[in-house]
């Protein structure tokens, strides 16, 4: 598929652990969202949407309008600082800290992948859990059809895409949902309560 960019989202507001900084907790001994930009090391370039003391070194950083504003908000923030020629992208939350860089190339596989004959080409490809539940926040994606759908969203709630749902952003879109079947845990694994980053923790080591 050749290159791709990478958009982190680190804004959220972890109310479910007492408004900690989430992407920041450690696991494996580095913080989440650094585990997160690791495993997309070789995107070009590389955004992260949030608050952050520290990045490695390249990363662009930016915030959504207004802070705190939900992960659409922080999706448009982050594709604004793209380069203009950018095709794909990985949209990521930055508490994924299981996620690597084989199961980032899965995506972009199944995303390349051809289709049969007829069939629409896929706007995106994404995870889907043991239950069948789409990860958004865990997929790539085709830079125009996102725009497309933030354009849209933008015109159907007066201008502003705070608080918009994910799936408000993706309506519409034709997704592939992948299983995971490769070794190890799985990379959509996201750490929402204090238990989950234990057993991210668990995993790590």
């Amino acid at each position: 598929m050749g290159t791709y960019a990478a958009v982190v989202l680190a804004g959220g507001a972890a109310r479910r652990m007492g408004g900690v900084d989430k992407p920041a907790l450690p696991v494996g001994g580095r913080p989440m969202r650094d585990r997160v930009l690791d495993a997309v090391a070789d995107a070009t370039p590389r955004v992260l949407v949030g608050p952050a003391d520290a990045v490695p070194e390249g990363v662009r950083v930016t915030r959504e309008d207004p802070p705190g504003g939900g992960p659409v908000a922080a999706a448009a923030a982050g594709l604004a600082l793209l380069d203009p020629d950018t095709a794909f992208v990985a949209l990521l939350a930055a508490d994924l800290p299981l996620l690597t860089r084989s199961a980032i190339g899965e995506l972009l596989n199944e995303l390349a992948r051809e289709g049969d004959s007829g069939e629409r080409r896929p706007d995106g490809a994404c995870f889907v859990d043991a239950d069948g539940r789409r990860q958004s926040l865990c997929g790539v994606w085709r830079v125009a059809a996102l725009r497309v759908g933030l354009d849209r969203l933008a015109v159907e709630r007066g201008g502003s895409l705070a608080g918009a749902p994910v799936r408000a952003l993706l309506a519409g879109l034709v997704v592939r949902e992948m299983p995971w079947s490769g070794e190890g845990p799985p990379p959509w694994f996201d750490c929402d309560t204090d238990e989950d980053v234990r057993r991210a923790e668990e995993w790590a080591r």
